[in-house]
């Protein structure tokens, strides 16, 4: 009964910690794409607005 409930338990945590793994990663592609998309908005913006952006830098 014990060794049942010990291997459950052990391919209980195996498959969550796969879909964390898999999650993780999604959040990190999100934040990527985020990213360059942000650059790429304040590459089109007018002069002035980039020279705000950077003096925040």
């Amino acid at each position: 009964m014990i060794r049942k409930t010990v291997i459950a338990a052990a391919l209980a945590a195996l498959t969550l910690t796969s879909a964390a793994c898999n999650t993780v990663q999604g959040l990190g592609r999100d934040i990527e794409s985020v990213g360059r998309e942000g650059e790429e908005v304040i590459s089109h913006a007018p002069v002035e607005t980039q020279q705000d952006v950077q003096a925040v830098r």
